[in-house]
């Protein structure tokens, strides 16, 4: 079972974003988001672009079939690409941890 703890409840355009692209393409038997963004709001870079749109930083883990038989540096390509817009937007992603297992790693 995952779990991060302390996870913001509410959800901004970037992070429903991710939610609704990664529960289409993978079909999720878990999904966790965490916006982590508030915990780099003060680096230099967050500070350049006026401290960003609050939705910079993200950890996300998954659990789906659709990980079987794929390699974790895989896994993460197909997430990386997935979200390539909200990666390559100015002001969108700028860390990205991903977390992604099948249901038998996830036991």
């Amino acid at each position: 079972m995952l779990k991060f703890k302390n996870t913001l409840v509410s959800s901004g355009s970037i992070e429903s974003s991710i939610r609704k692209k990664m529960v289409e393409e993978f079909k999720p038997t878990q999904l966790e988001i965490k916006n982590d963004s508030h915990l780099h709001s003060h680096h230099s870079a967050m500070k350049a672009i006026g401290g960003g749109s609050g939705e910079t930083h993200f950890s996300v883990a998954i659990i789906s079939d659709k990980f079987e038989k794929v390699s974790k540096i895989q896994r993460h390509r197909m997430v990386y690409e997935l979200l390539k817009d909200e990666l390559n937007k100015e002001g969108g992603i700028h860390a990205l941890s991903i977390q992604a297992f099948t249901p038998e790693e996830a036991k």
